[in-house]
Formats: C-alpha cells, sequence, structure tokens
C-alpha cells in the first residue's frame, strides 16, 4: 500500500471514529478511559499534538470542537454526568499516577 493511501484510510478511520463517538453521547469519558485508557479529550490532545508537528496552528479549545462536534462547555452542559463512586475507584485503580 502506498503512502497516500495509507494516509487517506486512516484519516477516513478517524472520521468514522469521531463520528462514533459524537453519536454516543451516552458513553462517558470516565467510562472510555477505564476501559480503553483514552477518552475524547486524549483525541483532542493528539490532534493538537499533530497539528503542532506540521506547524499549523490549533488550540486545545479548537481540537476539543472538532472531536465533539460543539464546544466542551455546551456537550459537558448537555450529556456529561458526575462520576459514579465506582466510576472513580476503577478510574484511580488503572489510572494510580492521578491519585
Amino acid at each position: 500500500m502506498d503512502q497516500q493511501t495509507r494516509t487517506e484510510l486512516e484519516a477516513a478511520a478517524f472520521r468514522r471514529l469521531v463520528g462514533h463517538l459524537r453519536e454516543r453521547n451516552d458513553v462517558q469519558n470516565i467510562d472510555l478511559m477505564n476501559l480503553s485508557g483514552f477518552c475524547r479529550n486524549c483525541l483532542s490532545k493528539w490532534y493538537v499534538a499533530a497539528a503542532e508537528e506540521r506547524e499549523v496552528p490549533m488550540t486545545y479549545d479548537q481540537a476539543r470542537e472538532m472531536v465533539y462536534g460543539m464546544p466542551y462547555a455546551d456537550w459537558k452542559a448537555k450529556y456529561q454526568s458526575e462520576a459514579s463512586a465506582e466510576q472513580k475507584a476503577a478510574f484511580l485503580k488503572s489510572h494510580p499516577d492521578h491519585a
């Protein structure tokens, strides 16, 4: 496979992942972190890092809007719920550096 095709396929897969996460706004970031070790915010940070590598100006808030499909504050107000004690405990168990 040539590099251009690979890049196009990776970009398509990324767009599909972001679309899926936008549709599944019922899935909380803490659940994603507990199950997979990354969440929408991580994806936003990776987006900013990729932009920086290519010297493309982008803020974290801009990247979040790309991933969330709306400003983060709006998404948070609409969809984010308080993490349960069980979710918090699972997070601290899988991410002891955040204790």
